[in-house]
């Protein structure tokens, strides 16, 4: 009887593990690929003079997911689309309130009306167009008075937590006197103080579309008008990188993209997952390395061609001339058009450079943490210019072959636009230790 008892499960512990809890499996994302967490030298490399750009540090990172390739004109534009039809059904559900569902199935209220998106908008409907004319290019600055959608109505709202301004210790919750006593430096600048824990929530409103006339604002003395007009509209260019996206859009896309996969986890009953979001520097380069220390680029190796003298990467070759690493562009290529490397990473030298997280600054290196190392910054209206740049890694199309290299890195303004910068998305791993 004793042993009974001392074996008896104690009651308390079914509060921490219920009895309908399952062990997790974090599955596949779909087109990503696991990092593993590893220790590499990040930086320069032997032939560099460091304190030019960067000196060398070891650090450790943790385990992530990564896209495969970059974010493509298509994936891109399911984002667009997402947001145009969002802010069709919310202007018909003034017309017609069933766009609007303020209840299930089973009749129960919700708490907040939801969009319907079970019924399709019917474009051409003239009745909705009637509705949706808000939406719509206005009549004096239409071509051939031809009725399009004005892109750039196309905005997404989301909300971000300031999780550093919320971790002061002058900021913490006084149970006492049961308030905060710090003080927070809001979207516009100003040092308030503390109201309630909404002072740390910060809403975004990004106006959306890419810039298309980038192709033309960054080679003035070149004809890209064709670029500019089909480059991330037409079909044609699907499976190429997006590029007139800035630092702010890319995060953008990084919120929706969690919104989606997490309210679908939702409807499955299953767990939400961590989110989607821009690399840092730090990962960045560890993926790009694929598991090889100070080797020049991404492949592994010395030199920017293979042993039948062909290019590795889309990158400019040699001066005035694009097309000799590429049979079929001058420009971008189509994601995934040259080997990966052994992460089964395509592209991570050449094609686009890519947004990082991480706030750019010639002395960060020595002042980074030597594990998941990260300098952030979130920029205020009246910053000076230089507070407004962030790492893009990588190198592109119009690139020498210095800037393909793992460690080099370049910057960029965080509200610019470049025809020749896109991104790719990461996701922290939950560490599955029955991962093969």
């Amino acid at each position: 009887m004793i042993l009974l008892v001392s074996c008896k499960k104690d009651q308390t512990l079914s509060y921490l593990y219920p009895e309908d809890s399952r062990p997790f499996y974090e599955p596949s994302p779909f087109g990503m690929s696991y990092i593993d967490r590893g220790s590499y030298v990040m930086g320069a490399e032997d032939d560099e003079l460091q304190g030019f750009n960067t000196t060398t540090k070891r650090v450790s990172v943790e385990a992530f997911w990564m896209d495969n390739t970059e974010i493509t004109n298509n994936e891109y534009r399911q984002f667009v689309y997402w947001v145009r039809d969002s802010i069709a059904r919310t202007l018909l559900a003034e017309t017609y309130p069933e766009f609007m569902l303020t209840e299930d199935d089973r009749g129960n209220f919700y708490e907040t009306p939801h969009l319907n998106w079970r019924d399709p908008v019917e474009w051409r409907n003239p009745e909705f167009q009637l509705a949706l004319e808000e939406l719509y290019i206005p009549e004096e600055e239409r071509t051939y008075f031809s009725k399009s959608i004005d892109t750039r109505k196309f905005s997404y709202s989301y909300q971000w937590i300031d999780y550093k301004q919320a971790a002061k210790r002058k900021n913490r919750y006084n149970y006492e006197t049961q308030s905060y006593d710090g003080t927070i430096i809001n979207a516009e600048g100003e040092e308030v103080p503390i109201e309630n824990r909404s002072s740390f929530i910060f809403n975004e409103r990004v106006p959306i579309y890419p810039d298309t006339l980038c192709w033309i604002r960054d080679y003035t003395y070149a004809y890209n008008e064709p670029l500019t007009k089909n480059y991330f509209s037409h079909v044609a260019f699907d499976d190429y990188p997006v590029v007139g996206v800035n630092w702010h859009q890319a995060k953008a896309f990084c919120h929706w993209r969690t919104k989606m996969l997490n309210s679908h986890q939702a409807l499955l009953l299953e767990p939400s997952t961590h989110a989607y979001r821009l690399p840092t520097e730090a990962e960045w380069e560890y993926a790009a390395r694929g598991g090889h220390e100070r080797t020049l680029y991404s492949w592994g190796s010395y030199y920017t061609r293979n042993i039948m003298g062909c290019f590795k990467a889309n990158f400019k070759p040699r001066r005035g001339n694009y097309v000799a690493d590429s049979e079929s562009s001058t420009t971008t290529m189509k994601v995934g058009s040259f080997d990966p490397n052994d992460y089964m990473l395509y592209d991570m030298a050449g094609n686009v450079a890519e947004w990082t997280s991480t706030a750019f600054n010639e002395s960060a290196y020595e002042n980074l943490n030597d594990f998941n190392p990260s300098f952030e910054y979130n920029s205020l209206p009246g910053d000076a210019p230089a507070m407004k740049r962030k790492v893009i890694r990588g190198g592109s199309w119009k690139d020498i072959a210095y800037y393909i290299r793992n460690s080099t890195r370049s910057y960029e303004y965080e509200d610019t636009t470049k025809s020749y910068v896109g991104f790719r998305c990461v996701r922290t791993s939950f560490k599955d230790e029955f991962r093969q």
